[in-house]
Protein backbone atom coordinates (compact mmCIF):
# COMPACT_ATOMS: atom_id res chain seq x y z
CA UNK A 1 0.00 0.00 0.00
CA UNK A 2 1.37 3.40 -0.64
CA UNK A 3 1.78 5.66 2.40
CA UNK A 4 2.26 9.70 2.40
CA UNK A 5 4.89 11.40 4.43
CA UNK A 6 4.14 14.65 5.95
CA UNK A 7 6.39 16.15 2.87
CA UNK A 8 3.71 15.05 0.95
CA UNK A 9 5.99 12.37 -0.66
CA UNK A 10 4.37 8.89 -1.43
CA UNK A 11 6.31 5.94 -0.44
CA UNK A 12 5.85 2.07 0.01
CA UNK A 13 4.86 -0.21 2.25
CA UNK A 14 4.74 -3.75 2.15
CA UNK A 15 1.59 -5.74 1.64
CA UNK A 16 1.49 -9.41 2.88
CA UNK A 17 2.04 -12.29 0.45
CA UNK A 18 -1.70 -14.00 -0.26
CA UNK A 19 -1.63 -17.09 0.59
CA UNK A 20 -4.16 -18.31 -2.31
CA UNK A 21 -2.76 -19.05 -5.64
CA UNK A 22 -4.90 -17.51 -8.46
CA UNK A 23 -5.86 -18.53 -12.18
CA UNK A 24 -5.70 -14.72 -13.63
CA UNK A 25 -6.46 -14.17 -16.92
CA UNK A 26 -5.28 -11.27 -18.29
CA UNK A 27 -6.73 -9.66 -21.59
CA UNK A 28 -4.86 -6.68 -23.36
CA UNK A 29 -4.45 -5.81 -26.74
CA UNK A 30 -0.89 -4.54 -25.94
CA UNK A 31 2.04 -6.17 -25.17
CA UNK A 32 5.83 -5.84 -25.12
CA UNK A 33 7.64 -6.33 -27.52
CA UNK A 34 5.48 -3.72 -28.88
CA UNK A 35 6.88 -0.53 -27.13
CA UNK A 36 4.00 1.63 -25.07
CA UNK A 37 3.57 2.33 -21.75
CA UNK A 38 0.78 -0.15 -21.46
CA UNK A 39 2.31 -2.61 -23.01
CA UNK A 40 5.44 -2.09 -19.95
CA UNK A 41 3.23 -1.37 -17.52
CA UNK A 42 1.30 -4.49 -17.77
CA UNK A 43 4.51 -6.85 -18.31
CA UNK A 44 5.86 -5.37 -15.02
CA UNK A 45 2.76 -6.74 -13.55
CA UNK A 46 2.36 -10.04 -15.06
CA UNK A 47 5.81 -10.46 -13.73
CA UNK A 48 5.10 -9.74 -10.57
CA UNK A 49 1.88 -12.17 -10.32
CA UNK A 50 3.98 -14.92 -11.44
CA UNK A 51 6.44 -13.87 -8.91
CA UNK A 52 4.06 -14.50 -6.41
CA UNK A 53 3.31 -18.12 -8.14
CA UNK A 54 0.29 -17.32 -9.64
CA UNK A 55 -1.02 -18.74 -12.91
CA UNK A 56 -1.34 -16.18 -15.66
CA UNK A 57 -3.36 -16.85 -18.79
CA UNK A 58 -2.24 -13.63 -21.23
CA UNK A 59 -4.97 -12.90 -24.08
CA UNK A 60 -4.04 -10.67 -26.80
CA UNK A 61 -3.54 -10.37 -30.69
CA UNK A 62 -1.31 -12.05 -33.00
CA UNK A 63 1.38 -9.14 -33.35
CA UNK A 64 2.72 -10.55 -36.81
CA UNK A 65 2.48 -13.53 -39.18
CA UNK A 66 5.49 -15.00 -37.05
CA UNK A 67 3.82 -15.04 -33.96
CA UNK A 68 3.59 -17.50 -31.83
CA UNK A 69 2.38 -18.30 -28.11
CA UNK A 70 4.81 -18.41 -25.27
CA UNK A 71 4.08 -21.21 -22.34
CA UNK A 72 5.90 -21.69 -18.89
CA UNK A 73 5.18 -23.28 -15.63
CA UNK A 74 3.19 -20.25 -14.47
CA UNK A 75 2.18 -18.65 -18.02
CA UNK A 76 -0.02 -19.21 -20.92
CA UNK A 77 -0.60 -17.02 -24.10
CA UNK A 78 -3.56 -17.17 -26.10
CA UNK A 79 -3.22 -15.47 -29.36
CA UNK A 80 -6.63 -13.96 -31.11
CA UNK A 81 -7.07 -12.18 -34.47
CA UNK A 82 -6.14 -7.97 -34.74
CA UNK A 83 -6.26 -5.28 -37.20
CA UNK A 84 -3.73 -2.45 -37.29
CA UNK A 85 -4.72 0.75 -35.59
CA UNK A 86 -4.68 3.90 -37.91
CA UNK A 87 -2.02 5.88 -37.12
CA UNK A 88 -0.33 3.36 -34.97
CA UNK A 89 0.66 0.70 -37.41
CA UNK A 90 2.72 -1.05 -35.00
CA UNK A 91 -0.26 -2.07 -32.64
CA UNK A 92 -2.89 -4.05 -33.26
CA UNK A 93 -6.95 -4.01 -32.01
CA UNK A 94 -7.95 -7.36 -30.96
CA UNK A 95 -11.10 -8.57 -32.90
CA UNK A 96 -13.75 -9.86 -31.10
CA UNK A 97 -13.89 -13.15 -29.54
CA UNK A 98 -16.96 -14.05 -27.05
CA UNK A 99 -17.20 -17.13 -28.36
CA UNK A 100 -13.41 -18.39 -28.38
CA UNK A 101 -13.21 -16.66 -24.89
CA UNK A 102 -16.36 -18.69 -23.75
CA UNK A 103 -15.39 -21.97 -24.68
CA UNK A 104 -11.60 -21.35 -23.30
CA UNK A 105 -13.24 -20.34 -19.69
CA UNK A 106 -16.03 -23.02 -19.90
CA UNK A 107 -12.82 -25.37 -19.88
CA UNK A 108 -10.93 -23.98 -17.69
CA UNK A 109 -12.42 -21.32 -15.60
CA UNK A 110 -9.91 -18.96 -14.53
CA UNK A 111 -10.63 -16.88 -10.79
CA UNK A 112 -10.42 -13.39 -12.15
CA UNK A 113 -10.52 -11.99 -15.67
CA UNK A 114 -8.46 -8.60 -15.55
CA UNK A 115 -8.76 -6.15 -18.48
CA UNK A 116 -5.72 -4.04 -20.01
CA UNK A 117 -7.37 -1.74 -23.01
CA UNK A 118 -10.99 -1.42 -23.59
CA UNK A 119 -11.18 -2.66 -27.57
CA UNK A 120 -13.20 -5.02 -29.05
CA UNK A 121 -11.26 -8.11 -27.88
CA UNK A 122 -11.54 -6.46 -24.05
CA UNK A 123 -15.10 -6.33 -24.60
CA UNK A 124 -15.79 -9.40 -25.69
CA UNK A 125 -13.56 -10.83 -22.51
CA UNK A 126 -16.09 -8.23 -20.51
CA UNK A 127 -18.81 -9.80 -21.50
CA UNK A 128 -17.99 -13.31 -21.77
CA UNK A 129 -16.89 -13.33 -18.19
CA UNK A 130 -19.97 -11.64 -17.45
CA UNK A 131 -21.83 -14.87 -19.05
CA UNK A 132 -19.65 -17.22 -17.21
CA UNK A 133 -20.07 -15.49 -13.65
CA UNK A 134 -16.20 -15.18 -13.54
CA UNK A 135 -15.18 -11.69 -11.43
CA UNK A 136 -13.50 -9.00 -13.44
CA UNK A 137 -11.69 -6.17 -12.89
CA UNK A 138 -10.16 -3.35 -15.38
CA UNK A 139 -7.69 -1.05 -15.82
CA UNK A 140 -7.80 2.28 -16.90
CA UNK A 141 -4.31 3.60 -18.55
CA UNK A 142 -5.35 5.77 -21.87
CA UNK A 143 -7.55 8.64 -21.71
CA UNK A 144 -9.06 7.95 -25.19
CA UNK A 145 -11.48 10.75 -24.93
CA UNK A 146 -8.77 13.42 -24.60
CA UNK A 147 -6.95 12.02 -27.50
CA UNK A 148 -9.94 12.51 -30.23
CA UNK A 149 -9.55 16.31 -30.69
CA UNK A 150 -6.08 15.87 -31.66
CA UNK A 151 -6.96 13.24 -34.59
CA UNK A 152 -9.93 15.26 -36.39
CA UNK A 153 -12.54 13.53 -34.10
CA UNK A 154 -13.41 15.49 -31.68
CA UNK A 155 -17.31 15.47 -32.57
CA UNK A 156 -17.10 12.27 -31.60
CA UNK A 157 -15.89 12.74 -27.46
CA UNK A 158 -19.17 12.23 -26.13
CA UNK A 159 -19.89 8.38 -27.69
CA UNK A 160 -16.53 8.03 -26.66
CA UNK A 161 -16.74 8.92 -22.71
CA UNK A 162 -19.57 6.93 -22.68
CA UNK A 163 -18.60 4.14 -24.18
CA UNK A 164 -15.94 4.01 -21.89
CA UNK A 165 -17.99 4.69 -18.88
CA UNK A 166 -20.45 1.59 -19.29
CA UNK A 167 -17.50 -0.77 -20.34
CA UNK A 168 -15.42 -0.08 -16.96
CA UNK A 169 -18.59 -0.03 -15.05
CA UNK A 170 -19.78 -3.48 -15.95
CA UNK A 171 -16.31 -4.61 -14.39
CA UNK A 172 -16.41 -5.29 -10.39
CA UNK A 173 -13.49 -2.71 -9.90
CA UNK A 174 -11.30 -0.69 -11.98
CA UNK A 175 -8.05 0.49 -11.41
CA UNK A 176 -6.72 3.61 -11.74
CA UNK A 177 -2.65 4.84 -11.30
CA UNK A 178 -3.75 8.06 -9.05
CA UNK A 179 -6.19 9.08 -6.53
CA UNK A 180 -6.81 12.56 -8.52
CA UNK A 181 -7.64 10.35 -12.10
CA UNK A 182 -9.83 8.76 -9.57
CA UNK A 183 -11.43 12.16 -8.34
CA UNK A 184 -12.10 12.89 -12.37
CA UNK A 185 -13.70 9.52 -13.13
CA UNK A 186 -16.34 9.73 -10.10
CA UNK A 187 -17.86 12.90 -11.72
CA UNK A 188 -17.79 10.93 -15.24
CA UNK A 189 -19.94 8.68 -13.54
CA UNK A 190 -17.29 5.85 -12.82
CA UNK A 191 -18.10 3.13 -10.16
CA UNK A 192 -15.93 0.87 -7.76
CA UNK A 193 -12.50 2.63 -8.71
CA UNK A 194 -9.09 1.47 -6.73
CA UNK A 195 -6.00 3.24 -7.08
CA UNK A 196 -3.02 0.82 -7.74
CA UNK A 197 -0.13 2.93 -8.38
CA UNK A 198 3.20 2.12 -10.95
CA UNK A 199 6.90 1.69 -10.38
CA UNK A 200 9.43 2.47 -11.25
CA UNK A 201 12.84 0.24 -11.94
CA UNK A 202 15.55 2.26 -10.34
CA UNK A 203 18.69 -0.04 -11.25
CA UNK A 204 17.91 0.31 -15.17
CA UNK A 205 17.19 3.86 -15.24
CA UNK A 206 20.25 5.64 -13.11
CA UNK A 207 22.00 8.70 -12.94
CA UNK A 208 25.36 6.21 -13.32
CA UNK A 209 23.88 5.50 -17.13
CA UNK A 210 25.09 9.21 -18.33
CA UNK A 211 27.39 8.44 -21.59
CA UNK A 212 29.97 10.81 -22.42
CA UNK A 213 30.38 8.76 -25.65
CA UNK A 214 26.40 9.74 -26.53
CA UNK A 215 26.80 13.13 -25.97
CA UNK A 216 29.60 13.66 -28.07
CA UNK A 217 27.65 11.96 -30.76
CA UNK A 218 25.29 14.28 -29.92
CA UNK A 219 27.76 17.12 -30.69
CA UNK A 220 27.47 18.11 -26.31
CA UNK A 221 30.32 19.22 -24.63
CA UNK A 222 30.37 18.31 -20.61
CA UNK A 223 29.08 21.42 -19.60
CA UNK A 224 26.37 22.19 -22.05
CA UNK A 225 22.78 21.82 -21.29
CA UNK A 226 20.28 19.59 -23.00
CA UNK A 227 16.99 19.19 -22.48
CA UNK A 228 15.28 15.92 -23.74
CA UNK A 229 11.76 14.38 -24.00
CA UNK A 230 11.03 10.98 -24.10
CA UNK A 231 7.51 9.58 -25.74
CA UNK A 232 5.74 9.02 -28.94
CA UNK A 233 6.17 12.23 -31.53
CA UNK A 234 2.32 12.26 -32.06
CA UNK A 235 -0.56 15.03 -31.78
CA UNK A 236 -1.74 14.21 -28.08
CA UNK A 237 1.88 13.93 -26.51
CA UNK A 238 1.35 18.23 -26.90
CA UNK A 239 4.66 18.49 -28.62
CA UNK A 240 4.63 22.32 -30.06
CA UNK A 241 4.88 23.06 -26.09
CA UNK A 242 8.39 21.22 -26.09
CA UNK A 243 9.58 23.34 -28.89
CA UNK A 244 7.99 26.50 -27.42
CA UNK A 245 10.08 25.36 -23.94
CA UNK A 246 13.53 25.10 -26.05
CA UNK A 247 12.96 28.30 -27.56
CA UNK A 248 12.63 30.57 -24.72
CA UNK A 249 15.32 27.99 -22.80
CA UNK A 250 17.58 28.52 -25.86
CA UNK A 251 17.41 32.40 -25.82
CA UNK A 252 18.48 32.40 -22.26
CA UNK A 253 20.97 29.47 -22.63
CA UNK A 254 22.09 29.72 -26.43
CA UNK A 255 24.13 26.53 -26.19
CA UNK A 256 21.12 24.52 -25.15
CA UNK A 257 20.09 21.64 -26.99
CA UNK A 258 16.95 19.17 -27.35
CA UNK A 259 16.78 15.61 -27.69
CA UNK A 260 13.73 14.28 -28.72
CA UNK A 261 13.64 10.47 -28.37
CA UNK A 262 10.82 7.84 -29.68
CA UNK A 263 8.89 7.75 -33.23
CA UNK A 264 5.64 8.61 -34.17
CA UNK A 265 3.83 10.37 -36.84
CA UNK A 266 4.63 13.46 -36.19
CA UNK A 267 8.62 12.49 -36.72
CA UNK A 268 9.22 13.32 -40.51
CA UNK A 269 6.89 17.31 -40.26
CA UNK A 270 9.29 17.70 -36.78
CA UNK A 271 12.55 17.04 -38.66
CA UNK A 272 11.99 19.17 -41.57
CA UNK A 273 10.69 21.86 -39.29
CA UNK A 274 13.55 21.83 -36.60
CA UNK A 275 17.10 21.33 -37.96
CA UNK A 276 18.68 22.03 -34.51
CA UNK A 277 16.93 19.36 -33.03
CA UNK A 278 18.57 16.02 -31.87
CA UNK A 279 16.05 13.35 -33.17
CA UNK A 280 17.40 9.90 -31.59
CA UNK A 281 14.56 7.18 -32.67
CA UNK A 282 12.95 4.82 -30.75
CA UNK A 283 15.21 3.31 -27.36
CA UNK A 284 14.64 0.72 -25.63
CA UNK A 285 16.51 -0.69 -22.57
CA UNK A 286 20.11 0.06 -21.26
CA UNK A 287 19.91 2.20 -24.75
CA UNK A 288 16.45 4.17 -23.07
CA UNK A 289 18.38 4.61 -20.27
CA UNK A 290 21.67 6.05 -21.08
CA UNK A 291 19.55 8.69 -23.66
CA UNK A 292 17.62 9.68 -20.05
CA UNK A 293 20.70 10.03 -18.06
CA UNK A 294 22.66 11.65 -20.52
CA UNK A 295 20.49 14.41 -20.58
CA UNK A 296 20.26 17.36 -17.79
CA UNK A 297 16.05 18.23 -18.20
CA UNK A 298 13.25 16.48 -18.72
CA UNK A 299 10.33 18.39 -20.76
CA UNK A 300 6.58 16.56 -20.40
CA UNK A 301 4.05 19.00 -21.21
CA UNK A 302 1.47 15.89 -22.36
CA UNK A 303 -2.48 16.74 -21.33
CA UNK A 304 -3.56 13.15 -22.15
CA UNK A 305 -1.90 11.23 -19.45
CA UNK A 306 -3.46 9.19 -16.98
CA UNK A 307 0.07 8.17 -15.66
CA UNK A 308 3.21 9.21 -17.57
CA UNK A 309 5.66 6.19 -16.95
CA UNK A 310 8.84 8.55 -18.57
CA UNK A 311 8.14 11.28 -15.76
CA UNK A 312 9.12 8.65 -12.82
CA UNK A 313 11.58 7.03 -15.93
CA UNK A 314 13.58 10.40 -15.92
CA UNK A 315 13.07 10.96 -12.05
CA UNK A 316 15.12 7.91 -11.65
CA UNK A 317 17.42 9.07 -13.90
CA UNK A 318 18.51 12.11 -12.14
CA UNK A 319 17.17 14.88 -14.28
CA UNK A 320 15.34 17.99 -13.53
CA UNK A 321 11.94 17.37 -14.44
CA UNK A 322 9.35 20.32 -16.00
CA UNK A 323 5.61 19.24 -16.20
CA UNK A 324 2.43 19.91 -15.80
CA UNK A 325 0.85 19.37 -12.05
CA UNK A 326 -0.81 16.58 -13.13
CA UNK A 327 -0.57 12.56 -13.72
CA UNK A 328 2.81 11.22 -12.13
CA UNK A 329 3.89 14.74 -11.98
CA UNK A 330 1.09 15.52 -9.67
CA UNK A 331 2.11 12.77 -7.30
CA UNK A 332 6.13 12.69 -7.13
CA UNK A 333 7.07 16.14 -7.71
CA UNK A 334 7.21 18.89 -5.29
CA UNK A 335 7.79 21.65 -6.97
CA UNK A 336 10.98 23.78 -6.21
CA UNK A 337 12.39 21.07 -4.34
CA UNK A 338 12.88 17.72 -6.39
CA UNK A 339 11.48 19.40 -10.13
CA UNK A 340 9.11 22.19 -11.26
CA UNK A 341 5.48 21.71 -12.23
CA UNK A 342 3.29 24.68 -14.25
CA UNK A 343 -0.69 24.74 -13.71
CA UNK A 344 -2.47 22.31 -15.96
CA UNK A 345 -2.09 22.86 -19.63
CA UNK A 346 -0.84 26.29 -18.79
CA UNK A 347 2.01 26.29 -21.45
CA UNK A 348 3.31 30.15 -21.13
CA UNK A 349 4.21 28.91 -17.42
CA UNK A 350 5.69 25.57 -18.17
CA UNK A 351 7.46 28.23 -20.88
CA UNK A 352 9.18 30.01 -18.72
CA UNK A 353 9.68 27.76 -15.94
CA UNK A 354 11.87 25.87 -18.44
CA UNK A 355 13.65 28.96 -19.34
CA UNK A 356 14.21 29.73 -15.52
CA UNK A 357 15.56 26.46 -14.30
CA UNK A 358 18.29 26.32 -18.03
CA UNK A 359 20.30 28.80 -16.51
CA UNK A 360 21.03 27.63 -13.24
CA UNK A 361 23.08 24.48 -13.44
CA UNK A 362 23.71 23.96 -9.57
CA UNK A 363 19.58 23.85 -9.44
CA UNK A 364 19.36 21.53 -12.56
CA UNK A 365 21.85 19.23 -10.19
CA UNK A 366 20.18 19.71 -6.82
CA UNK A 367 17.07 19.18 -8.14
CA UNK A 368 17.64 15.61 -10.39
CA UNK A 369 19.51 14.69 -7.10
CA UNK A 370 16.03 14.76 -5.16
CA UNK A 371 14.37 13.09 -7.84
CA UNK A 372 16.69 10.12 -7.88
CA UNK A 373 15.90 9.57 -3.93
CA UNK A 374 12.00 10.13 -4.52
CA UNK A 375 12.06 7.42 -7.31
CA UNK A 376 14.33 4.99 -5.35
CA UNK A 377 10.83 4.83 -2.87
CA UNK A 378 8.67 4.16 -5.61
CA UNK A 379 9.12 0.30 -5.84
CA UNK A 380 7.43 -2.27 -8.49
CA UNK A 381 7.57 -5.09 -5.29
CA UNK A 382 4.84 -2.48 -3.24
CA UNK A 383 3.12 -1.91 -6.62
CA UNK A 384 2.66 -5.64 -7.13
CA UNK A 385 1.36 -6.53 -4.08
CA UNK A 386 -1.28 -3.49 -4.33
CA UNK A 387 -2.15 -5.24 -7.61
CA UNK A 388 -2.91 -8.60 -6.20
CA UNK A 389 -4.64 -6.96 -3.42
CA UNK A 390 -7.40 -5.70 -5.91
CA UNK A 391 -7.57 -9.11 -7.07
CA UNK A 392 -8.09 -10.75 -4.48
CA UNK A 393 -10.49 -8.00 -2.72
CA UNK A 394 -12.84 -8.16 -6.08
CA UNK A 395 -13.05 -12.10 -5.90
CA UNK A 396 -13.66 -11.72 -2.60
CA UNK A 397 -16.28 -9.28 -2.98
CA UNK A 398 -18.06 -11.65 -5.66
CA UNK A 399 -17.63 -14.80 -3.57
CA UNK A 400 -19.79 -12.89 -0.61
CA UNK A 401 -22.50 -11.65 -2.87
CA UNK A 402 -22.74 -14.80 -4.24
CA UNK A 403 -23.27 -16.87 -1.02
CA UNK A 404 -25.51 -13.87 -0.03
CA UNK A 405 -27.49 -14.16 -3.18
CA UNK A 406 -27.35 -18.66 -2.28
CA UNK A 407 -28.84 -17.76 1.18
CA UNK A 408 -32.05 -15.70 -0.02
CA UNK A 409 -33.15 -18.37 -2.61
CA UNK A 410 -32.33 -21.12 0.06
Amino acid sequence: MMRVMDSGQIICQQLPTARKTLRVAVVTETYPPEINGVAMTISRMVTGLRQRQHQVQLIRPRQSPHDSPASGPTFEEVLQRGVAIPRYHSLKLGLPAKRALLRLWSVRRPDIVHIVTEGPLGWSALTAAGKLGIPCSSDFHTNFHSYSKHYGIGWLKKPIVGYLRKFHNKAHATLVPTASIVNDLEQHGYLNLRVVARGVDTQLFHPGKRSAVLRQQWGVKAQQPVAIYVGRLAPEKNLPVVLQAFAAMKSAHPDARLVLVGDGPERAALRRAHSDVIFSGMRIGADLAAHYASGDVFLFPSTTETFGNVTVEAMASGLAVVAYDYAAAAEHILHGRNGVVADFDNAQEFVKLAANLITDPQRIAEFGRRARATAEDIDWECVHGEFEAALLGVIATQDRAANDEACLIA
